[in-house]
């Protein structure tokens, strides 16, 4: 089974109302993708690679810094932050049956004038370049939100009110850059692979990838296959919680990224962008469609538990 490609371009950012017909399509087309296999392309939605690579690049220019020099920019766990700065390589291990991940990353979680960001001299627009990057991954956030609850026969606004916060220290919602460098196989452990296999937390994902691939999910088969780059799309995956709200309709899928299989092309690095989209901290997740398949939970609750369970070392 293939991960569907949906023109969302009359959800796009920037465009007005869409018409009925428009809704009903675009609606009916993702709420298919997310519970056959929950993940969906979406094409034209005023995201272009440009602004990805872009970004991007910006990032890496991060991640060549010296160690110690991000290390000072060590993510932190206060409730002003909300876990904003640098993870390095092999400090978080997705699956525990596995070494830790050969990748470190920068996140993005509160637009506050009071976390710490890193000054690089070659571009000191990084702050600026990822709050903006933040701000419309944020936009097209709420789009997808509204399709996905008209999708489900719900009031268009349904699940946008459980999201107010995005940005600010009541929302986890967290913007993750992603470098997963070249790798020598003589310097890996048995069964590392790039990111362990895992479901994501939240509510749901976006991903932007580079050409490298390695991206594979599991299907319904028990099997897994690759999810590549496409070229001006983004790809949508459904995590645990909004599983849990829809009593198990979208599926919230395992996912890896694994090494290329020859080791020349392991020398080749990967950088992806991640927009995990969470509920606000005080949200209450019950089964929405009255069949109370699980008991409510709070959303804060079970997001923090998930990430204590991914071995982050704290700072």
């Amino acid at each position: 089974m293939s991960i569907e490609i949906v023109d969302f371009g009359s959800f796009g950012l920037g465009k007005n109302e869409p018409s009925a017909i428009e809704i009903e399509r675009i609606s009916t087309e993702v709420i298919r993708a997310l519970t056959d296999i929950g993940f969906v392309y979406l094409k034209n939605t005023g995201i272009e690679d440009q602004k990805i690579f872009e970004v991007m690049d910006i990032c890496k220019e991060f991640f060549m810094l010296p160690s110690n020099i991000k290390q000072q920019y060590a993510h932190t766990v206060d409730s002003e932050s909300l876990g904003h700065g640098w993870i390095a390589e092999d400090k978080e291990r997705l699956n525990p049956e596995r070494p830790a991940d050969l990748k470190e990353s920068f996140n993005i979680s509160a637009l506050s004038p009071h976390v710490k960001w890193p000054i690089i001299n070659t571009n000191p627009e990084f702050r600026e370049c990822l709050e903006s990057f933040f701000k419309m991954c944020q936009q097209l956030s709420v789009k997808i939100l509204e399709v996905i609850a008209l999708g489900l026969g719900l009031e268009r606004d349904f699940f946008i009110n459980k999201h107010q916060k995005m940005g600010s220290n009541k929302n986890p919602t967290t913007l993750r850059a992603l470098y997963y460098p070249s790798v020598q196989k003589s310097s890996m452990q048995d069964h590392q692979i790039r990111c362990g296999e895992h479901s994501d937390y939240g509510t749901f994902s976006l991903l932007f990838q580079d050409k490298t691939g390695g991206l594979e999910i599991l299907n319904r088969s028990g099997e897994y296959v690759a999810a590549p780059y496409i070229q001006n799309t983004v790809l949508i995956n459904i995590a645990d919680l909004l599983q849990r709200w829809t009593s198990d309709k979208l599926l919230s899928t395992v996912h890896r990224v694994v090494l290329p299989k020859s080791e020349d092309k392991m020398c080749k690095p990967r950088q992806s962008l991640v927009f995990f989209v969470d509920p606000d901290n005080d949200v209450i997740v019950t089964c929405c469609n009255g069949l109370q398949k699980y008991p409510p939970i709070p959303a804060l609750q079970h997001i923090q538990g998930r990430l204590n369970s991914s071995n982050v070392t704290k700072s």
